[in-house]
């Protein structure tokens, strides 16, 4: 037969730990909220700067710029990887973790050497759980990361990619590409192409390529003006998708903590019950028995 005192005690604390998932999940819904509207008010921006960077290179002709120029002879690119600063998101530090170990693989198997720019302290403690170094453990963007904090970042990159320390640039992120859909990816940020903004260009966009344009100033004093803001958009529009994608999968991982303890409290409050009328039947068989003794 169950202890009725250890029943009891287990009940209430699946009980406590239901107000604490569903008060996690609340939170989670608020900052989501948030995130999203800061997500869907600077996608239309990165969009549109990503067009007119896209325009600009192609009517500029011949003209070259260096955050658009691959250094063929370098053999090392840079990995920034987004990840969460706390658990208790289900499965999302998971899929954009395995996603960058993914990439590296494949960057190793290419002869090219990575260096691992890790945000959140989620994927520092996964990669030195692996023993792989990284150049740079970023633990102050918080969950709402502004683009002054982002900024830095982006042009340390854009640095060391002009001075030839590396060949590519590379951002591990869950894209938000709705509310029921977050996707783990790799994109590349370095150097600036036109492939790699083709996903960012619409259909009227395509159309309206052939246009032709005027320049003033010159086309190499406006790209090095567009260029580098494209990528501090485009890093900046990742970080803000994680953030969105992170609210989400704790949201998410909170309903179904909350469910399950809801589904076991009812559980150990139907063995409490069986327990006490258990207990009730033998103390009236102990009666009864008992009674016929004394006749």
């Amino acid at each position: 037969m169950a202890n009725r005192r250890l029943l009891v005690k287990r009940r209430r604390a699946v009980r406590n730990i239901r107000k604490i998932t569903r008060t996690m999940q609340l939170i989670a819904t608020a900052r989501f909220q948030a995130a999203f509207n800061r997500a869907t008010a600077t996608k239309p921006y990165t969009e549109k700067l990503t067009e007119l960077a896209d325009d600009l290179s192609r009517a500029a002709g011949d003209v070259e710029h260096p955050l658009m120029r691959e250094p063929q002879d370098v053999q090392r690119s840079c990995l920034v990887t987004i990840s969460s600063m706390r658990g208790l998101c289900g499965g999302y530090n998971a899929g954009v973790l395995r996603t960058a170990v993914k990439h590296l693989i494949e960057q190793e198997a290419l002869g090219i050497q990575t260096d691992i720019s890790m945000v959140g302290k989620k994927g520092i403690n996964f990669f030195k759980f692996l023993k792989r170094p990284m150049v740079e453990q970023i633990t102050h963007l918080g969950d709402k990361p502004a683009f002054e904090d982002v900024e830095p970042i982006a042009n340390a990159l854009m640095d060391r990619f002009i001075k030839g320390e590396i060949r590519s640039v590379y951002v591990s992120y869950v894209k938000f590409i709705s509310a029921a859909k977050q996707q783990p990816v790799v994109v590349r940020i370095l150097p600036l192409s036109k492939e790699d903004t083709k996903d960012n260009v619409t259909e009227a966009h395509e159309a309206q390529a052939s246009i032709d344009y005027e320049f003033s100033p010159a086309p190499k004093e406006l790209l090095d003006e567009l260029l580098p803001a494209t990528v501090r958009a485009r890093l900046f529009q990742c970080f803000t998708d994680a953030i969105v994608s992170e609210q989400i999968a704790r949201m998410v991982a909170m309903k179904a903590a909350t469910d399950a303890s809801e589904d076991m409290i009812k559980l150990l409050t139907q063995q409490y019950n069986r327990a006490r009328q258990t207990a009730i039947t033998m103390e009236l068989l102990d009666i009864v028995g008992g009674s016929n003794a004394l006749k």
